[in-house]
């Protein structure tokens, strides 16, 4: 399965990080497939750069975001922001035990 995820960059106690897409298999810092962004925390404000048609061609063809990719994804316009009721929907599924 393919993810987007970061890859941390930088030296220590300075990290900025790439968006990448991997094979989940294998390790953070290690392959990945294609560099489709870049995430500086230490900036004021954050510095956040994606490849927006990269990002939706990954998006349409499979790739699963991991959570803090998906919420940068969000704050770049690439995915819609999610709707609090279907997170309580998706909540209240699991909490349901299967008779």
């Amino acid at each position: 399965m393919i993810k987007l995820r970061l890859r941390r960059m930088g030296k220590k106690r300075q990290p900025h990080y790439r968006i990448v897409a991997a094979e989940a298999r294998w390790p953070r810092d290690g392959r990945f497939i294609e560099v489709i962004g870049y995430y500086n925390p230490r900036t004021d404000p954050y510095t956040l750069e994606v490849n927006v048609e990269r990002a939706r061609w990954w998006l349409e063809h499979g790739a699963q975001p991991t959570d803090t990719v998906r919420a940068l994804l969000v704050r770049a316009g690439v995915l819609p922001p999610r709707q609090q009721n279907e997170a309580k929907r998706e909540t209240a599924e699991t909490a349901q035990p299967e008779t």
